[in-house]
């Protein structure tokens, strides 16, 4: 009999797994809480490993495709003018060479998955009953869902993942950082570049192109309070005090959210976790291992997790053993994407005019030539010398 997954979450964790699933012979239904599919957010990559995985699934010309047309990244000051732009890595620097929306992404998964995948949106789990045998869930409108597997891919939030994990088994380690994302109308003088500027007080703004037409932005500072938990209006209230003085482009990005439809406000934290499985329960993506934004790499890293998944449920007969599989592959690289170095905020968010004007010292040797290589290994994730699992698909039997 074909076994049943259900996966809870529609980005690209949860698209990923389902895609993989689909292929290793399982029949899939996803369960996403959004009306309907969420388009937008800012941009993700995909490297590393995660390269790979996109190739094993034949997307890679489709992503990029989707390209945001971003060539390059320059650190700007209050003026616009460039005082630093950093190297292309190869195409593996700040900028990646398979540079992406997120919703962008996620829509080309969406439109990969096998016709016979069903995506039930409008709908939160509020039940979780997992008996040994299976696994049954209820939906906040009353439908109950039975299946063999039930994958928490939603996020670093997730409400799912505390129906059945322990408050003290989920560590949220608050990186005392605030980020709001947003898409506001491109002008004339927006380029093909990502223009990042510091101001002092731990402040920045960042500017990105992007396919659609619009400018994506960003205003990040370090923050002790949690800017999530305030309704839309009073976080954006509270940036705009926050950002008060702070120059460049900061009142354009203001007047852009409070138009905008697309805002996302977050207060980085990092989940840490000694186990993503119970029983016939798994997390994925940023509802198991949340890396945010400071240590990168959450596209790739929720890509790569979806065909780990499968590969171990595929050459596994047991679950528990399955789930050991995926742990020893998949922590190796969560930790390494986690574990940011010290004083990683400080130096990214300077507080006063001499750490804002060490901080342009630094930017300029990084810059160099000679420290290229070092450079470079800033913005490598998701990379291993671990092969992929093995992946025991429908077609091989």
């Amino acid at each position: 009999m074909q076994q049943h997954a259900l996966v809870s979450g529609a980005s690209i964790a949860g698209l990923s797994a389902a895609w993989w699933l689909t292929h290793a012979g399982w029949r899939v239904t996803v369960v996403e809480r959004a009306p309907a599919f969420r388009d937008g957010g800012q941009n993700v990559d995909v490297r590393g490993v995660a390269k790979e995985v996109l190739d094993r699934m034949g997307l890679v010309e489709s992503v990029r495709a989707r390209n945001t047309t971003e060539t390059g990244t320059v650190l700007v000051d209050a003026d616009g003018s460039v005082r630093a732009e950093l190297p292309d890595g190869g195409g593996d620097g700040a900028t990646a060479e398979l540079e992406v929306l997120r919703g962008d992404l996620a829509h080309v998964l969406l439109d990969a998955l096998p016709s016979d995948v069903t995506v039930r949106y409008g709908e939160t789990i509020a039940e979780v009953t997992d008996d040994g045998a299976s696994v049954t869930v209820r939906t906040d409108a009353g439908t109950a869902l039975v299946a063999d597997l039930l994958v928490v891919a939603e996020g670093v939030r997730s409400s799912t993942r505390s129906l059945v994990f322990a408050e003290d088994e989920v560590e949220a380690r608050d990186l005392g950082v605030a980020m709001v994302f947003g898409t506001i109308p491109r002008e004339p003088s927006d380029d093909d570049r990502w223009r990042w500027y510091n101001a002092v007080e731990g402040r920045q703004v960042h500017l990105r192109p992007d396919p659609h037409g619009t400018t994506r932005a960003i205003l990040a500072c370090t923050n002790d309070d949690d800017l999530a938990a305030l309704p839309r209006d009073g976080a954006l209230a509270r940036m705009r005090e926050r950002y008060r003085g702070a120059g460049w482009q900061t009142e354009r990005v203001l007047d852009g959210f409070d138009a905008s439809d697309d805002v996302y406000v977050d207060q980085l934290t990092q989940i840490r976790m000694p186990r993503w499985a119970r029983g016939r329960v798994w997390l994925v993506g940023d509802a198991a291992w949340c890396v945010t934004p400071m240590g990168g790499g959450g596209a790739s890293l929720a890509l790569t997790s979806g065909y780990v998944l499968a590969a171990s449920l595929s050459t596994h007969d047991d679950t528990a053993a399955a789930a050991t599989a995926f742990d020893e592959w998949m922590r190796p690289l969560v930790s390494d994407v986690q574990d940011i170095p010290k004083g990683i905020v400080r130096f990214a968010y300077p507080q006063t005019r001499l750490g804002l004007a060490l901080r342009h010292v630094v930017d300029r040797a990084i810059t160099l030539p000679v420290f290229a290589p070092v450079t470079a290994r800033l913005t490598r994730v998701a990379e291993t010398e671990q092969p992929l699992p093995p992946l025991r698909t429908t077609a091989q039997g």
